[in-house]
């Protein structure tokens, strides 16, 4: 299995934070849903994490070469606000409750599958290990 279990983890550890972020961030979106002039927010990972694959190994490198050097102080989260004009709303918040719940429920499906990586990880390195 080598270093390359350790990698993935690291990588599946950053991708769960992030998923977990944007979770609060679609959340307190839903609950500014009547806020006069809230912009909605949300998260920016996956540009930076594929960015830095991209970064790591030569063109012909394989996924696990990618992963194992990749530079994982490259692989942020960025929350940002959403200040488009496209608001429909006469009060200026641009918060659309159909939009949020709909990305809500993908993210925790995300996430779920995250942490179900992460074990699964867990649970090869320590058969290796036994």
């Amino acid at each position: 299995m080598g270093l390359g279990a350790f990698g993935y983890v690291n990588i599946l550890k950053s991708a769960a934070d992030a998923s977990w972020t944007r979770e609060e961030v679609l959340t307190n979106n839903i609950a500014n849903v009547d806020t006069p002039g809230y912009k909605r927010q949300d998260v920016e990972f996956r540009t930076y994490l594929r960015s830095a694959l991209e970064q790591a190994g030569g063109p012909k490198a394989t996924l696990t070469q990618k992963v194992n050097q990749a530079d994982m102080s490259l692989v942020t989260t960025r929350t940002y606000t959403e200040n488009t004009g496209l608001s429909y709303r006469l009060d200026g918040n641009n918060v659309d409750l159909s939009t949020e719940n709909a990305e809500l429920a993908a993210e925790q499906i995300n996430y779920n599958a995250l942490i179900d990586s992460i074990n699964n990880e867990f649970a090869r390195i320590k058969s290796v290990l036994s």
